[in-house]
């Protein structure tokens, strides 16, 4: 397993499916899965209940067929195939990576590879649509950016910069500098 990667791959807590009020938390770390659960009830026989604690390793998860459906029981069948591919090997590198990483990385795709690569996940959605990128990807398009030009991405966004002509731009920009300056006559 690759040493740079955290203790702890995965953490999910919930709760046990209704009428249960019993709390779990599933921990995978790069050696081993941690199944822990703490028993909520009103009735006497369950109040001195301690909690419970079930470690495996990864190969000894892979057969523990009981702790498989309990899993899936509680927290899903996705949840279940995903901690499945961890205890593989199986790592999504590229969700690791920090998001200022990837707005680096994808500013450097094409237009159209940035229009698929937000169709894959609600993160490459939210990483492809924000500002960030789209200040980074106007600010390499473009010589040089002027203030009032940064002003006005600030206020209509630096995607709809980006998509904007240049002619319409201008026009926004004169617009822009005319209510400023009529702003600054009405406050003298």
């Amino acid at each position: 397993m690759a040493s740079w990667l955290p203790e702890t791959l995965f953490e999910i807590v919930g709760q046990g499916p209704a009428p249960s009020k019993d709390y779990y938390q599933l921990l995978v770390t790069r050696s081993q899965v941690v199944f822990r659960w703490w028993k909520i009830s009103l009735r006497s026989e369950y109040r001195s209940a301690k909690p419970g604690e079930a470690k495996d390793s990864h190969e000894e998860f892979l057969e523990n067929s009981h702790l498989q459906v309990q899993i899936a029981l509680i927290f899903g069948a996705r949840i279940l195939d995903y901690v499945f591919n961890l205890c593989e090997g199986k790592f999504d590198f590229l969700e690791r990576l920090s998001d200022n990483l990837l707005l680096n990385i994808i500013s450097y795709l094409d237009l159209e590879d940035i229009a698929r690569l937000s169709q894959t996940s609600r993160r490459f959605a939210q990483l492809c649509t924000s500002d960030k990128l789209w200040e980074k990807i106007v600010e390499s398009a473009c010589d040089t950016i002027t203030p009032d030009m940064r002003a006005l991405a600030e206020d209509i966004g630096w995607r709809q910069m980006f998509f904007t002509s240049k002619l319409q731009l201008q026009r926004q920009l004169r617009k822009r500098k005319h209510r400023q300056g009529s702003q600054r006559d009405s406050q003298f």
